[in-house]
């Protein structure tokens, strides 16, 4: 059997660990609202500006989340296996 008649369908692109752009995209989007927002809200609380490091961090970290959401999350098709959708 050749490789094109195996019947996995795994060709090597959809595999889990393949860096594509939507993954390089979201480890940047995860990493800037997590440690980014993280490391200014310390400066700005060394600085003595704690309140504003805590509203930076909380709209970083909130607009990682929405983001996430709209741009993963959100697509996603959960719909059983015929279509419906569990109403009747």
């Amino acid at each position: 059997m050749s490789h094109d008649e195996t019947g996995t369908g795994d060709d090597g692109d959809g595999s889990l660990f393949t860096l594509t752009r939507d993954k390089l995209l979201l480890l940047v989007v995860l990493f800037v609202g997590v440690a980014g927002t993280g490391l200014l809200r310390r400066f700005l609380g060394e600085l003595g500006y704690n309140g504003i490091g805590r509203l930076v961090f909380i709209l970083g970290y909130g607009g990682m989340v929405f983001i996430i959401w709209y741009g993963w999350v959100r697509p996603i098709d959960i719909s059983g296996p015929d279509g419906r959708d569990g109403r009747e």
